[in-house]
C-alpha cells in the first residue's frame, strides 16, 4: 500500500552570507528568522502548525546551547505547548528532521509540520570550527595528525577513489567552478559576491592553496551561519490550502520517494564495505536506489536536477556515479560533457551547493528540500532549471556515515 503523500507548501532560507554574531545576534534569532519567513511565504499562521522538528549538529559546542525545541517554542506565543524535537546526524541532521516529520504526518498524528535546520558557526575562529565539526567522526580514533579533520578525511576518499579509478584535479576544480558560478545567481548564497581568477581553480599554491592532501581551498565547503525552514502537510490539508489560494493541488510539490542508510562511523570500515563491490560506497547507492524505487522512477533520466552534498568537490564527484549519471569510475564524463551544468541535461547544485551557497551544517538538508520546492514550482529565479518537475536531494552526514535522499516532484 502506498504511503500518503506529504506536500511541501513552501519555506524560507536566511541569507547565508550574513555573520549573525557580528550583528550581536544569537542562534535563537537565526532560527526565528527562517521560521517566520516560512510562515510569511506560505501565508500560514503560527497556530496552523501542529508539530515542529529542528535539525542541528553541534549547537552545544558552537554556542553552548542545547534544547533547541525549546528555542522553537520561544519564537511565538502560539508555539507554547507545541510538540517539538531536535535531530542530529552531523551534516544530515536536517534530513533526519524531515524524515521524522514526514513519518508523523504519514501516521496521521498531525496535519502540518514545520521543519527547520539551523547552525551558527561563524562565532568562532576557523581552527576551532574545524575541531568542533570533527565530532562527526570517531572521536579519538580518526584524523589524529590532521589540522583540518574533514578536508583530511575527504582527501582520503579522493585517494581511495584514485587508487581504484584514477582521478584528475581538473575535474574536481571544474565542479568547484560550476558551483561557485551557480552561486552568483542565488541571492542567498554565501559566495555570491566572491571574486575569482583563473588561477583560483588550478593547482596554484597561492591562489588555491592545499588544505589537506589532494584538496585545495576551492574544493572545500564553507563555514556558514544559516537556517532554513519548510512547511510540510498532509494531502487533506494541502488540498484545502490550495483551494483557499485558488491553486491546483497538482501544482504543489510532494515528497515522492526517500532513502536513508547508515554505515559504521570509521572511514576505513566504509572502504572495507566497498571492496569487491560495483560501487565505492554500496550503502550510498542503496539509499539512492531506495529513493528511486519509492518514487517509481528508473533513475536520473527521470529527474530534472539534483541538489547533492558537495561539502568537498570529491563528495559531489563520487555522488555523480552513485546517482547513476555515469557508470562507476566515469564521473569525469558528466563533468567534461557538462551534464551537470545549469543548462545541462541534469543540472547538479543549481543553487551553488555547499561550496557556493554555503553549509550551515544542521540546515543543509532542509535547504536542499527548499530548493527542490523552488525548482519544481518555478520560483528559483536566476538559477531556475528550465521546466523542472522533479528534483532529487542527497544529504550526507560525516564521512558518508548517514546518507539520505529525497525525490520531490509535481508529476
Amino acid at each position: 500500500m502506498p504511503l500518503p503523500r506529504i506536500y511541501i507548501l513552501g519555506g524560507h532560507q536566511t541569507d547565508f552570507a550574513k555573520n549573525w554574531t557580528r550583528e550581536g545576534l544569537e542562534i535563537d534569532a537565526l532560527l526565528k528568522a527562517s521560521v517566520e519567513g516560512a510562515l510569511e511565504q506560505t501565508q500560514l499562521e503560527p497556530s496552523d502548525l501542529d508539530v515542529a522538528h529542528v535539525g542541528n549538529f553541534v549547537a552545544e559546542l558552537f554556542c553552548g546551547q542545547g534544547q533547541l525545541g525549546g528555542l522553537f517554542a520561544s519564537i511565538h506565543p502560539d508555539f507554547v505547548g507545541l510538540p517539538t524535537s531536535r535531530h542530529e546526524a552531523a551534516c544530515a541532521s536536517g534530513s533526519m528532521a524531515v524524515l521524522a516529520a514526514t513519518a508523523e504526518l504519514e501516521a496521521g498524528r498531525y496535519q502540518v509540520a514545520c521543519v527547520s535546520g539551523v547552525e551558527l558557526m561563524r562565532n568562532v575562529d576557523g581552527q576551532t570550527a574545524a575541531e568542533h565539526l570533527g565530532a562527526a567522526m570517531w572521536a579519538g580514533h580518526e584524523a589524529h595528525d590532521a589540522r583540518f579533520p574533514w578536508p583530511y578525511q575527504f582527501s582520503q576518499i579522493a585517494d581511495h577513489y584514485a587508487e581504484r579509478y584514477g582521478l584528475k584535479y581538473e575535474h574536481l576544480a571544474a565542479i568547484a567552478q560550476t558551483n561557485f558560478s551557480n552561486a552568483k545567481k542565488n541571492p542567498n548564497a554565501q559566495t555570491r559576491r566572491w571574486k575569482f581568477t583563473e588561477a583560483s581553480f588550478q593547482q596554484d599554491d597561492e591562489a588555491n592553496p592545499v588544505i589537506e592532501g589532494r584538496l585545495r581551498k576551492q574544493d572545500c565547503g564553507q563555514i556558514t551561519d544559516g537556517s532554513a525552514s519548510i512547511i510540510l502537510a498532509t494531502e487533506d490539508f494541502a488540498a484545502s490550502y490550495a483551494q483557499r489560494r485558488s491553486l491546483s493541488l497538482d501544482a504543489l510539490p510532494y515528497i515522492q520517494g526517500w532513502g536513508h542508510r547508515t554505515a559504521p562511523i570509521p572511514l576505513e570500515a566504509k572502504f572495507a564495505l566497498g571492496q569487491g563491490q560495483e560501487y565505492l560506497f554500496p550503502h550510498l547507492r542503496e539509499t539512492i536506489v531506495d529513493a528511486y524505487r519509492r518514487a517509481n522512477i528508473a533513475g536520473p533520466e527521470d529527474m530534472d536536477g539534483v541538489e547533492t552534498h558537495d561539502c568537498f568537490t570529491i563528495s559531489e564527484y563520487v555522488a555523480l556515479e552513485h546517482i547513476g549519471l555515469t557508470p562507476p569510475g566515469e564521473a569525469w564524463k558528466a563533468v567534461e560533457e557538462e551534464t551537470i551544468a545549469l543548462v545541462g541535461s541534469c543540472p547538479v547544485n543549481a543553487s551553488g551547493g555547499l561550496i557556493g551557497c554555503g553549509h550551515p551544517v544542521g540546515a543543509t538538508g532542509v535547504r536542499m528540500l527548499l530548493d527542490a520546492y523552488k525548482q519544481t514550482t518555478g520560483q528559483a529565479g536566476d538559477y531556475q532549471i528550465e521546466n523542472a518537475e522533479r528534483v532529487m536531494t542527497l544529504n550526507i552526514g560525516g564521512s558518508l556515515t548517514t546518507v539520505a535522499a529525497f525525490v520531490v516532484g509535481t508529476n
